[in-house]
């Protein structure tokens, strides 16, 4: 399996928890909060993980690189409404606007990304590399699920830093 196919995998899980999310409006709290977090827990993963497998990658390739950066940005715009949505919840404040904007830019992020920027990065990726880039994909989710939120936050800043940085920072959080 090349990255293509697994990242795609995890966007065809993603959408119908997204549909649901949106329609979930008469739905108690308590169903809604599971959703939610079923979607953090499907996202921020998948997330980190291509972050630092396939964008770190496509970042140091001049002809893909502002694709890449596009994508860490879509990243924590997404994030940073899941977050709006599980604070606006517990509060019962209305969140279907919210949920919403949330379904739609990931359905945005996805179709960009499974056009334009698998397209590119098929020009410039060998077979062998995608193939390798989906077994560290797969390996790095699994790790990053047993992360903490802070920990998670961490690495999408240290995944967006040049490496150098990036090691210095990882390195100090595992010593705290």
């Amino acid at each position: 399996m090349q990255i293509y196919e697994a990242l795609k995998k995890d966007h065809d899980t993603l959408k119908p928890l997204l549909a649901q999310l949106v329609n979930a409006g008469g739905e108690s709290a308590e169903v809604r909060s599971q959703l939610i977090d079923q979607i953090r827990d499907e996202l921020v993963p998948h997330s980190r993980a291509e972050e630092a497998v396939f964008y770190n990658s496509l970042r140091q390739i001049d002809e893909v690189s502002d694709l890449a950066w596009h994508g860490y940005t879509e990243h924590a715009e997404a994030e940073a409404m899941l977050r709006t949505l599980q604070v606006m919840d517990k509060v019962n404040a209305d969140w279907t606007a919210i949920a919403t904007k949330l379904k739609e830019a990931l359905e945005h992020h996805i179709a960009e990304e499974e056009g334009k920027i698998f397209n590119a990065a098929k020009q410039v990726l060998a077979d062998e590399e995608a193939e390798m880039m989906a077994t560290a994909f797969e390996q790095l989710k699994g790790e990053v699920q047993e992360q903490s939120f802070m920990q998670n936050t961490l690495d999408m800043i240290a995944n967006m830093m040049p490496t150098r940085f990036a090691d210095k920072l990882r390195s100090f959080n595992h010593r705290v």
